[in-house]
């Protein structure tokens, strides 16, 4: 609902600049708390962090309501970062379901199996608006608000079903874990060494980068272009290309008659190109015009879907948007699953990774709400492209095949020694005691 809300660009509002400053707050938050969120997750667990964390997406839909009504931003500016912290520990929840539940040849499909049911939420949320304004302009109706709300509440009562780690157990017989618990202490420790990981410093620009383009596809280019009816229409675009590619992706992530390795490299490969030929037409439009909305100097104005000879091209493009947008965050989410198959570790990753991508898209959306040239805008996100992806493919060109363990977790190519501590193989048994420590470096 999040993504629906600013995929509609400055979230249904005629005045953006409050939705980029409440986006700013809110992952200037989101970056400090996931950093923190994997020791709170592991702490308090996934069940009850995730149902509390869904409240704070409720409040920052019903602050629209309140801005729909008197036209003050500054509650909506706080409850971006109440989202924000929320967010910061809802999405490393999430992370550690996603990642470290499934066996090793399942993790495609989980990772994709998540971003289809998460974009169903932005296909929903596209649907939503472009029905109720198809023949109306200007701001969201508080209906829309309401309706998100009401999804968003409803999603916080089904987390407290939520399975924790220590009860799963996968398909092939081990466990998402070794450990039974963990104290605020141990998981300080352990979040303070991430600074010094190998390769969550190889991952920072894929991190940094992986949230940073939504703030000029959503308001520079769908927010600017697009009358308010074809945003919301662009957005069943966008999420549906996510969905489908999301899928053809998981296919690739989890084909056993390749290594590990090979599927990282292919894919890498395929976001390379396809990231770069999508920048490379975004420029062509880019080059169309220099501000948007209603005032906006894009040849014939604002581009409605029904205009077909004008619209079909950037609204293609848009889809195709979409479809990038969810292979690199397939990748990005497989790339770190690769490192480690214990649920503590993970939550810890995952908590490094999104907090990083916050502090990114927290840049990119004050870029929008000081009006940052589009085309700077388009440079900018173009560059950290460029920079992420070496990095992403040397760790990628790294990972070793590691047969799972259902006694032994730490299958990461090449684990840090500084991150296996004295409890980590508590509980274990037989020949999982009994493997030098030295053997799974």
């Amino acid at each position: 609902m999040f993504n629906a809300l600013n995929g509609l660009g400055g979230a249904g509002q005629l005045d953006p600049r409050t939705t980029s400053d409440a986006n700013t707050s809110l992952y200037l938050a989101f970056a400090v708390c996931s950093i923190l969120g994997g020791g709170l997750v592991n702490v308090a667990g996934v069940r009850y962090t995730t149902a509390a964390a869904c409240l704070a997406y409720a409040l920052y839909t019903g602050s629209y309501i309140y801005y729909n009504n008197t036209g003050y931003g500054a509650f909506t500016i706080a409850a971006g970062a109440v989202l924000g912290i929320g967010a910061g520990i809802l999405w490393t929840a999430q992370g550690v379901i996603m990642v470290s539940y499934p066996s090793e040849n399942e993790k495609g499909k989980f990772i994709a199996l998540f971003f289809v049911i998460f974009n169903m939420g932005g296909l929903l949320g596209g649907v939503l608006p472009f029905a109720i304004n198809y023949s109306r302009s200007g701001a969201l109706t508080d209906s829309v608000y309401v309706l998100f709300v009401i999804l968003e509440c409803a999603g916080s009562v089904v987390a407290l079903l939520l399975v924790p780690p220590t009860s799963v157990v996968r398909n092939d017989g081990s466990h998402a874990t070794i450990r039974q618990s963990s104290s605020a202490r141990q998981e300080t420790l352990e979040v303070v060494k991430l600074f010094r990981n190998r390769w969550m410093l190889l991952l920072l620009p894929m991190s940094f980068s992986s949230n940073f383009f939504y703030g000029y596809c959503f308001s520079a280019y769908n927010g600017a272009l697009f009358t308010l009816r074809t945003r919301g229409f662009n957005n069943l675009l966008y999420w549906s290309a996510s969905i489908l590619s999301s899928f053809a992706l998981y296919l690739l992530l989890d084909y056993s008659r390749w290594t590990r390795r090979g599927r990282g490299v292919f894919s890498v490969a395929a976001i390379f190109i396809t990231s770069n030929a999508v920048w490379a037409c975004t420029l062509v439009v880019q080059l169309r015009y220099t501000r948007g909305g209603e005032l906006t100097d894009y040849p014939g104005g604002q581009i409605d879907f029904l205009d077909h000879g004008r619209a079909a091209g950037p609204i293609a493009l848009y889809f195709f948007m979409g479809m990038v947008d969810s292979w690199y965050q397939n990748i990005c989410y497989w790339v770190i699953g690769t490192l480690t198959c214990d649920a503590f570790i993970t939550a810890r990753y995952i908590g490094f990774f999104k907090g990083v991508q916050s502090a990114g898209a927290a840049v990119a959306w004050q870029l929008v709400a000081r009006n940052v040239p589009f085309m700077n805008q388009l440079v900018a996100n173009w560059v950290l492209l460029l920079v992420s992806l070496p990095t992403m493919a040397y760790v990628v060109m790294h990972i070793e095949e590691r047969a799972l363990d259902d006694r032994l977790m730490y299958l990461s190519p090449r684990v840090n020694k500084s991150y296996v501590t004295d409890d980590s193989f508590v509980g274990l048994s037989g020949a999982a005691k009994r493997t030098p420590l030295g053997s799974i470096i």
